[in-house]
């Protein structure tokens, strides 16, 4: 036991070095494989030995239990905000209040970010609870989620009693605009900016969201220290530095009102340059002592004031909006714009994000409007300015069928976008293809989006169903494809007529509907041909089957160029039915596997495959409810739990007779 503990320990120093000089050095000491391969042999360990785990492990930076809300956090102090200043003789006046009280004063300037602030505490060096802001007074503790962010130590490099902080949260600019683009390709509502998005993020009940986007933190000072003696910010910053916090590196020593206006200058110049959105300068008085004697109102420090950068907005107009089709078929407008120079750059065109915002704005087009850039990233239409309206300016309304192919405009219930149906629209042709071949679906093995993509551009295929009726010389005639590569890949697309009808159904691509769905349906319905009769209602009647995925697949089989699409794969060969199990179903039905190590015979994808084939159903964890656990070579400790919950374990020859 001494051992392991000895080894645990080493494995949670690295990987704190690890993750310091990745996430807040950007400075990475190994590779992602190596990283991945510590935190592993930790993880492993800690499943093998739960009495050694503590709270500070860097295995608890993702995942955990979903919340059901957010308990309360009294601040030790109250969190003040600031006072503002817009200009140079703000801050001046600003100084003369502190000379007022100090003769000689000197000041750090820091950038103000914009994002959310947060408290952490430590107790004996560990972080033990992360609160936000709130009112001030009062906030809510969000430590589960916070303990996700990998820039934030969980464990301190000196073992203070006592120590409390305040930074701030927020969201990369890059991080905004990826996670604003997969919200558009699902027809989600976006977010306005990155604050916001930051906000948003901190507040989910389930941690686990919380850690699928790239959070990052900055912090900037000390609340409470037990046993440690700080006389100035400057001193302060350094110090958190030491203890593995991010801190700000543009941070600068003023030691004169005009040295912070020139600062401010320079970064509100900078700005745009930055990987974060900042909104101002900080500036505080550096020596506390000073500070204790200048005190605070009610609502803000006398010691402090934020200098706030102009919104960058400009005036322009709205030529015309031009309607387009992503990849995932949403319709969504965008403006065509006067170009105006914005953020360092000229602007042309706006994202107008989808209708319901043209209509909650009342944005027409040939407006005067508000620009600016969200984020410093994506130019947006903040409002028309309706005062200088003409009387000619046109209200903008949804198409009722897709501007790339003509087939009818659909819209889900609660979603924001409009959506185009049609497996082979032209603007999502290539993604369809891409989705129809892929594992999961058709697998067809050789067509990736390299081969798709010159198979769409020749022209050789315009439909999702012209991939059965390509020949060997089409294939042969592509980039880096010879007769031998033309065979395989035509033998592949031969072999995928084959697949069961759920992986026919999966690979259309209809919107809610994944392979675990599609293999529900079709052990209700076995033909495809019955999916165009049956109705929202008779759909819902199927377990697991909810109003949502219901009215996708009728609006899906009812979209007639689709249709056309089932009926020419039909006439291909591709198989359209699912045939009903009888003896396996029985064996199965009801019995749940865990896969765990490497089987020699088949993938563990092809061996859930055939579990839920055959009635069964696979599961990522072991339990007491687990009936099986099907161990290959090298099993991790999957094998153990079931051992300590005397599980049964078949290995691969018992599994595949079990199959017969």
């Amino acid at each position: 036991m001494a051992e392991v503990s000895k080894r645990i320990d080493e494995l949670r120093q690295e990987l704190r070095k690890h993750e310091y000089h990745y996430y807040v050095l950007d400075d990475p000491l190994v590779s992602d494989a190596e990283y991945d391969r510590l935190i592993r042999e930790l993880r492993q360990l800690e499943e093998e030995y739960p009495e050694l785990i503590t709270p500070d492990s860097p295995t608890h930076r993702v995942g955990g239990q979903a919340a059901q809300k957010f308990n309360s956090v009294i601040h030790r102090r109250p969190l003040l905000s600031l006072d503002n200043a817009f200009s140079l003789a703000e801050l001046q006046e600003f100084n003369r209040r502190v000379n007022r009280v100090i003769a000689a004063v000197s000041y750090m300037a820091e950038l103000k970010i914009d994002g959310v602030s947060i408290v952490l505490v430590y107790q004996d060096g560990v972080l033990i609870n992360a609160a936000t802001r709130g009112d001030g007074l009062v906030g809510e503790d969000v430590t589960n989620n916070i303990k996700t962010i990998r820039s934030i130590p969980l464990r301190l490099r000196d073992n203070i009693s006592r120590m409390e902080v305040r930074g701030e949260i927020y969201m990369p600019k890059q991080e905004f605009l990826r996670l604003n683009q997969e919200k558009e390709e699902k027809g989600e509502k976006v977010f306005a900016n990155p604050r916001n998005a930051a906000a948003g993020s901190i507040r989910q009940l389930d941690p686990a969201i919380t850690a699928s986007r790239a959070l990052a933190a900055f912090i900037y000072d000390i609340i409470y220290i037990e046993d440690r003696d700080i006389n100035d910010q400057q001193e302060a910053l350094d110090f958190l530095k030491q203890q593995g916090f991010p801190v700000n590196p543009e941070a600068r020593y003023c030691d004169n009102i005009e040295a912070v206006y020139a600062y401010s200058q320079e970064y509100q110049e900078r700005r745009h340059d930055l990987p974060y959105e900042i909104d101002g300068v900080v500036v505080k008085l550096n020596p506390f002592a000073e500070r204790e004697k200048l005190g605070q109102t009610a609502k803000s420090p006398r010691w402090a004031i934020a200098y706030k950068f102009p919104a960058e907005e400009k005036e322009t107009r709205l030529l015309a909006v031009e309607i387009n089709v992503g990849r995932t078929g949403i319709i969504a407008p965008t403006a065509i714009l006067e170009p105006v120079s914005l953020a360092g750059t000229t602007v042309s065109r706006a994202s107008l994000h989808n209708f319901d915002l043209l209509r909650e704005k009342d944005i027409r087009a040939g407006d005067m409007v508000l620009v600016h850039k969200a984020g410093d990233i994506i130019p947006e239409i903040i409002k028309p300015i309706a005062e200088l309206r003409e009387g000619c300016e046109q209200e903008i309304k949804p198409p009722g069928n897709c501007p790339a192919c003509g087939s009818q405009v659909i819209r889900f219930e609660g979603e924001v976008a409009y959506r185009c149906e049609n497996i082979n629209c032209p603007a999502r042709l290539k993604e369809s293809l891409i989705f129809f071949a892929s594992r999961p679906a058709m697998d067809i093995d050789g067509l990736g989006p390299a081969v798709i993509d010159q198979l769409v551009e020749k022209k050789l295929v315009e439909k999702v169903d012209d991939l059965y009726y390509l020949s060997e010389d089409d294939i042969a005639g592509l980039d880096r494809m010879g007769a031998k590569s033309a065979a395989n890949l035509i033998q592949a697309i031969v072999d995928s007529k084959a697949r069961p009808l759920y992986r026919l159904l999966t690979a259309l691509g209809i919107r809610h509907i994944g392979s675990k769905t599609a293999r529900i349906l079709t052990a209700h319905i076995h033909d495809i041909d019955k999916f165009s009769e049956v109705r929202e209602e008779q759909l819902m009647s199927i377990p697991e089957i909810g109003p949502r995925m219901a009215e996708s697949i009728v609006k899906f089989f009812h979209e007639p160029s689709n249709q056309e699409t089932i009926s020419r794969l039909k006439a291909a060969g591709v198989n359209t039915v699912e045939a009903e199990s009888t003896g396996g179903l029985k064996q199965l039905a009801g019995k749940t596997f865990v896969l765990t190590g490497t089987l020699e015979s088949l993938t563990r994808n092809e061996a859930g495959e055939k579990i839920e084939a055959l009635g069964g159903k696979t599961s990522s964890s072991v339990s007491k409810k687990t009936d099986y656990v099907v161990a290959g070579s090298e099993p991790g400790s999957k094998y153990d739990k079931a051992l300590q919950l005397g599980v049964t374990i078949l290995t691969e020859e018992e599994f595949l007779k079990m199959l017969e």
